[in-house]
């Protein structure tokens, strides 16, 4: 079965993310569970998880279908001693309001070098950060989520996501979120279902299906390998509409958060409905 919604707004509390899901027909859902462009935040309140978890229950959304994303500072892979403790730090508090929250995935962007560092140290230092955070909490997944290859990110390609979790001890807490128009614009081709067949081939050798924990679904401004993160409304982009059809009809793609973050938030619900036709 799919699970498809998109990144909500917790405007007021993280509690209200899950109305604001049930109101756009959504069965999963995203959202940020602080301030994703501050590096501190109050905690959570009891009485905010409680109505958190009321909420899930009542819109019938399960928790495992629940994608929080980190907050954009974060830097795992970052080449400066203060730049890496101060992220491990806030992505150590990520994973615990997951944890407080009942969630069981936390989807982050891998890092950067800011070319001051190679990528292979970097990404060393990614996975030597996931494993410092991991061993300090429990029943949290860190969820890579792979990037566009903007400026000096790391993970815009398979091997990077697959270097990443041969060094985390716990290969039972790690996964990947793929991003459609990352991918596409990393230089992986899914605009037709031969292109899909291949590129979804190659990260099946080079990763694992196993490890997949969620999904972006996001049509693409650039053009395929533009390496330029900047998404679109589905089917209006460079993408069109073939792999998401190809993403609904295959199995592999079942039981995780499909999650939109499409730029019109006025068009979710007739995205997610759209989705959901191509399983008649």
């Amino acid at each position: 079965m799919k699970y498809v919604g998109a990144h909500v707004s917790a405007s007021g509390g993280v509690q209200n993310a899950p109305l604001n899901a049930n109101e756009i027909g959504a069965k999963a859902f995203a959202l940020f569970t602080k301030n994703q462009r501050q590096w501190h935040a109050k905690p959570l309140t009891e009485d905010a998880i409680e109505m958190f978890q009321t909420n899930l229950r009542e819109v019938g959304i399960e928790s495992r279908h629940v994608l929080p994303h980190d907050s954009y500072l974060i830097n795992l892979g970052h080449p400066e001693s203060e730049g890496l403790d101060k992220s491990r730090k806030a992505f150590l508090d990520e994973l615990q309001r997951c944890e407080q929250l009942g969630l069981s995935l936390l989807n982050f962007h891998p890092g950067a070098t800011l070319r001051k560092i190679d990528e292979s140290k970097s990404l060393q230092r990614v996975a030597d950060s996931i494993n410092w955070c991991l061993d300090q909490t429990q029943g949290v997944t860190a969820v890579i989520e792979n990037t566009a290859g903007q400026g000096s990110t790391l993970g815009y390609t398979f091997e990077h996501l697959a270097q990443i979790i041969d060094q985390v001890e716990d290969k039972s807490r790690i996964g990947v979120c793929l991003d459609t128009c990352h991918t596409f614009v990393a230089g992986y081709d899914m605009r037709t279902t031969s292109a899909c067949d291949k590129t979804f081939a190659e990260f099946d050798q080079v990763v694992g299906f196993q490890y997949l924990r969620g999904m972006h679904l996001n049509d693409s401004k650039p053009e395929l390998g533009a390496r330029v993160d900047r998404h679109h409304s589905l089917g209006q982009g460079k993408l069109g509409w073939e792999v998401f059809r190809y993403i609904m009809q295959d199995q592999r793609f079942s039981e995780i958060p499909l999650i939109l973050e499409t730029i019109d938030d006025t068009l979710w619900a007739e995205e997610i409905a759209s989705l959901y036709g191509f399983q008649k």
